[in-house]
């Protein structure tokens, strides 16, 4: 560190990590099961194949987006201002949040780790075209988006790093 950086503070940022949200497999964005997530038209990002319904928070952030009466996404917005979507399975907003237990509401601040919701998996697996999730990011902020391909089809638990900007 330097004489400037000990006096003014470092202009370097700080490091953003976000975790999975969830126990499961990841599987990349361009394989995900519906146009609109594989084609990128909502963000880039990545997806996880879920083994478990509790969805948590992947980095610290606000809560800015709560579909309350079906419970199949959140959105989040960290304080930089990236935004990321978490959507709990494809087609699940057909269930009208059957299956779905929200643990948040929008303006909520919650912690990376902390619970979002709890979903009935194999309730949702019965009802649902998938469950695979994927996890979306809106609004980089400036950041750019750079995931370890040796990631891709590995069983991560919620929490693992998967991405590090």
């Amino acid at each position: 560190m330097g004489l400037f950086d000990k006096l003014f503070g470092s202009k370097e940022s700080k490091e953003v990590v976000v975790t999975s949200p969830l126990t499961g497999k990841v599987i990349r964005m361009e394989d995900v099961p519906d146009q609109a997530f594989s084609q990128k038209m909502m963000g880039d990002g990545f997806a996880i194949d879920p083994t478990s319904g509790d969805v948590h928070a992947p980095i610290d952030a606000e809560i800015a987006l709560v579909f309350e009466a079906t419970g199949h996404a959140v959105g989040l917005k960290t304080e930089d201002g990236m935004e990321i979507l978490l959507h709990f399975g494809i087609d699940t907003v057909n269930l009208q949040g059957e299956g779905f237990d929200v643990k948040v509401k929008a303006g909520d601040k919650v912690k990376a780790g902390d619970l979002l919701l709890s979903v009935d998996l194999e309730s949702v697996k019965s009802k649902a075209p998938s469950v695979v999730t994927p996890v979306i990011f809106t609004n980089l902020a400036g950041k750019e988006l750079s995931i370890d391909e040796s990631l891709y089809g590995t069983e991560v638990s919620h929490g693992d790093v998967i991405v590090k900007f």
